[in-house]
C-alpha cells in the first residue's frame, strides 16, 4: 500500500463518524422470519414424534411416557439443532414455533442448551446432566 493512500484513509477517517455499532448497548431489532430457539406448547401436542424423526440433527427427542393419559416429555437440545425449521414444518398440530426474538443463544458451559419439558407439568423424567458436585447420588 502507497504511503499516501494509506494517509488520505487516515485523514478521511478522522472527520467521518464511525461505521461501527455499540451491539450489547444498542440492539437493532431481530428480522421478522429469523429462526431463533425452539418453542413447543404441549396444550395440542400428541407426542406423535414426527418433529423428532424429520429434524436432520437429532436435536429432538419425544418421550412417551405414558400413551394413554397423553403423558410424554420433550428433549430439546439446543447446541445441536440447525435452526432449519423443519420440526415447525413437520407438526400437524402446531405446537412448535421458532422465537424470532430468542437468537442470542451463547454460554459457557453446555448445562443451558439441554431444554427438558414434560406436557403435565411434572419435573422431567430423566436427566442426562450428571450431578453439580461430580458424584453419582442414589435416587
Amino acid at each position: 500500500m502507497k504511503p499516501g493512500t494509506m494517509l488520505k484513509d487516515i485523514a478521511r477517517s478522522l472527520v467521518r463518524k464511525p461505521v461501527t455499532e455499540r451491539y450489547p448497548f444498542e440492539r437493532r431489532p431481530a428480522p421478522d422470519r429469523l429462526r431463533g430457539q425452539l418453542i413447543w406448547n404441549p396444550d395440542p401436542c400428541t407426542g406423535c414424534g414426527l418433529c423428532a424423526l424429520d429434524c436432520p440433527a437429532d436435536a429432538i427427542e419425544v418421550l412417551v411416557i405414558d400413551k394413554k393419559a397423553k403423558i410424554f416429555e420433550i428433549t430439546y437440545h439446543l447446541d445441536r439443532c440447525t435452526f432449519c425449521g423443519q420440526c415447525v414444518e413437520s407438526c400437524r398440530q402446531g405446537c412448535l414455533e421458532m422465537q424470532d426474538d430468542q437468537w442470542e443463544l451463547a454460554a459457557l458451559d453446555r448445562g443451558g442448551f439441554l431444554i427438558m419439558r414434560r406436557k403435565d407439568g411434572a419435573a422431567p423424567a430423566k436427566q442426562d446432566s450428571p450431578p453439580a458436585n461430580g458424584d453419582e447420588q442414589a435416587a
